[in-house]
């Protein structure tokens, strides 16, 4: 029987964890998902920080910064309108606020970053409930409306 590697193990975990979250996920699961990788990068960062673990620490802010910049080309600029634009503008803060983090191993900025991408992502989480009650909305309303002309 061999040893395995505790962190060659849980890097596999990870990635196998990964790829049933994403397999046959909606566009809407794929960007929770980006944002839920995110945070989980920047919140590894900072106890890397705190552990003085710097090329780790390298490693998933980098990673982080690469999740956020996926996310800044997902966005439709045509469609989104005043939405993508402040939300481009809030991950281009992010990433420089990032940058800023590793090289000052500034724990504090990672909490900021942290706060904010929840923050998008709390929103986010709400589309799919908004977006569900509207449609419910809409259906009952062209309900009443047919049934009223046929009367």
């Amino acid at each position: 029987m061999t040893n395995m590697d505790p962190r060659s193990a849980l890097n596999k975990y990870n990635q196998v964890r990964a790829h049933v979250q994403t397999e046959g996920a909606s566009p809407h699961r794929l960007i929770q998902v980006l944002m839920e990788g995110a945070m989980e990068k920047v919140r590894v960062a900072k106890g890397l920080i705190e552990r003085r673990d710097i090329p780790e620490k390298v490693r998933n802010i980098n990673w982080a910064l690469s999740i956020i910049d996926g996310l800044r080309q997902s966005l439709d600029m045509e469609k989104g309108g005043e939405i993508a634009q402040n939300l481009e503008s809030l991950y281009d803060y992010m990433q420089r606020r990032l940058v800023v983090a590793n090289a000052e191993n500034n724990p504090q900025v990672l909490d900021e970053v942290a706060s904010l991408m929840l923050e998008i992502k709390s929103a986010w989480d709400a589309v799919p409930e908004n977006i569900s009650k509207e449609s419910r909305e809409q259906i009952s309303a062209q309900s009443k409306s047919a049934a009223t002309s046929s009367i």
